[in-house]
């Protein structure tokens, strides 16, 4: 069966999902990270790409990026990916793939889907349960959003930057959105909606993305995100 094309929009943002193979590491040292992040800097620029949200587990990354032209989306992912294998052999005496395949990806509403996705994604390590808060996890884009860290790789998304008059009001509100309550199958539903190459917000943005492509989509994340209600962190996650 031929493979569906992908569903990449310009000037909308995607989500994106790529693995090591067979669920392999594919970060071993601190460098390793701080090299990847490097790689994805000069990529988002060299192909005119934002990225609004990121983490870096173990065995894969996330990343939430909005490409100015159709095809800066595949150019972006094809070049991290080269130049990282490149590092990884090189520096680990290594030889043949590292990646699984394709990279997942799902287009994203500009709208409170985009925060939403921000959130699953930062809240990766914990649900690994490699730690307890997502500021304590050093590799993910929370710790700039939430915390007011520095971070050369990063874009402010439109949403983010409405939730309040000030950085400090931002950050606040940002941490409460994290700490809020996750509406049923939230996590489930972002992650088939990425694996599935769908789409990630309501009906009425999955009919535009059907006109802007001239064909028909099948599937998306469906419902309206609840409104936060703000609860303990360890009653949340």
């Amino acid at each position: 069966m031929a493979r569906l094309p992908r569903i990449a929009i310009a000037a909308y943002p995607h989500h994106i999902i790529q693995r090591g193979n067979n669920r392999q590491a594919i970060f071993f040292t601190e460098a390793d990270y701080r090299y990847f992040l490097d790689c994805l800097r000069q990529a988002k620029i060299k192909y005119q790409c934002r990225l609004y949200a990121y983490v870096l587990m173990t065995n894969h990354v996330h990343l939430l990026v909005e490409p100015s032209q159709l095809e800066g989306l595949g150019e972006l992912m094809q070049s991290i990916g080269r130049r990282y294998v490149r590092y990884i052999n090189k520096t680990y005496k290594r030889t043949g793939t590292l990646w699984e395949g394709r990279y997942k990806s799902a287009v994203v509403s500009r709208d409170e889907y985009l925060i939403l996705c921000s959130r699953y994604i930062e809240l990766n390590p914990v649900r690994a349960r490699m730690v307890s808060h997502p500021g304590d996890y050093r590799w993910s884009s929370y710790r700039f959003r939430a915390l007011g860290e520095a971070d050369g790789v990063l874009d402010e998304d439109p949403w983010y930057a409405g939730l309040g008059s000030s950085v400090q009001q931002r950050q606040r509100v940002y941490r409460e959105w994290v700490a809020a309550s996750i509406r049923d199958r939230e996590w489930d539903q972002i992650r088939e909606a990425t694996q599935k190459g769908r789409i990630i917000g309501r009906e009425r943005f999955q009919t535009e993305v059907e006109v802007m492509l001239g064909r028909r989509v099948m599937g998306k994340l469906r419902g309206r995100p609840r409104k936060k209600r703000v609860a303990p962190l360890e009653n949340v996650l």
